[in-house]
């Protein structure tokens, strides 16, 4: 398991970078967290350190966006807030996404988690008084 502190914004560029490095051969990150505690501004960062050069922004009302990383391959950002049912994931073919082999990062996990593939990383955000702390493990239910 990784844990790392965060003490400041400016900390993500590392933090992401000690994350990818964690998982080298994972490309599925499914994160929690309560609003605002910074899961889109993490992916951000992920994404900078994928050498993404689109705005990374999030997809709450398209529900996914698609980005292009620096090796000329697909990331997806889900932000799964505005889902109603798990059916309107079925409705967008998560699946294609999901196991595409590509970088998926997931947010608001909980809505959908019964359709997570058996493999992932799930990434969980935390604050308490001001400071917040990433936990991030790899979850194998195979």
């Amino acid at each position: 398991m990784l844990k790392i502190a965060i003490n400041s914004i400016d900390q993500l560029p590392a933090t992401a970078q000690q994350l990818l490095a964690a998982f080298p051969q994972e490309r599925f990150f499914a994160f929690f967290g309560k609003m605002g505690v910074g899961k889109t501004t993490l992916i951000k960062e992920i994404c900078i350190a994928l050498g993404v050069k689109d705005t990374v922004c999030s997809p709450t009302f398209a529900i996914v966006n698609e980005y292009m990383s620096g090796e000329d391959e697909p990331v997806y950002h889900f932000d799964f807030y505005r889902l109603k049912s798990v059916a309107e994931a079925y409705d967008i073919g998560y699946e294609e996404y999901f196991y595409s082999g590509n970088y998926c990062f997931t947010e608001w996990t909980e809505k959908v988690e019964e359709l997570l593939p058996d493999h992932y990383v799930r990434v969980d955000l935390q604050e308490e008084e001001g400071r917040r702390t990433l936990a991030a493990e790899l979850i194998n239910n195979a």
